[in-house]
């Protein structure tokens, strides 16, 4: 399936999408029931939407998505429902170039300001990644999505029902890479 997604990509990056199984009749076919072929989490940016990055269809990806691809107790859960309930066989943590959670809370943690509302939470969960990779974003995003794909290679509803891979969207050139 990842290879699927690579040649997905490579089509998005090239300006030659497809826009496979996104007509009415796939929209009938999935409208009973799913199957995706994988598991995207991935960050809520904007620029970064999963279908359209892998060129992929309707029912083809289940995507979970939130700021800098973070976990908690809930997006866990959705991760594994594709997995345990849907069969989905891989799933795809999916960082990228220039993250505005990333980068705001490198600069929080750097400055030792406290962000307003819940976003101390997301500072939290990033603050391993920023102090593994010294402060600096990139790496810092790249750092995040090795230690986001240890933690699901780790959970027993995942282990051994899953592939569990990191990737990594450059927002230059479109293309994504495999982070290991």
């Amino acid at each position: 399936m990842w290879a699927r997604l690579e040649q997905g990509n490579r089509r998005w990056a090239a300006g030659t999408s497809r826009r496979p199984r996104q007509d009415p009749e796939r929209r009938r076919q999935v409208a009973a029931s799913q199957s995706p072929q994988a598991v995207v989490l991935s960050c809520i940016d904007s620029r970064v939407p999963p279908e359209v990055v892998f060129d992929t269809g309707i029912g083809d990806l289940l995507v979970v998505r939130t700021a800098a691809h973070t976990l908690d107790s809930l997006v866990t859960a959705a991760v594994q429902y594709g997995p345990q309930d849907l069969r989905a066989p891989l799933v795809v943590v999916l960082g990228h170039q220039r993250c505005g959670a990333v980068t705001a809370a490198a600069r929080a943690l750097r400055r030792r300001e406290t962000l307003p509302g819940e976003l101390p939470h997301l500072v939290a969960a990033l603050e391993p990644a920023y102090t593994s990779s010294d402060g600096q974003v990139e790496p810092m995003v790249r750092a995040h999505i090795l230690r986001t794909v240890a933690r699901l290679r780790a959970d027993p509803l995942l282990y051994g029902t899953a592939t569990v891979l990191g990737a990594y969207y450059s927002l230059d050139t479109g293309l994504v890479s495999r982070v290991t």
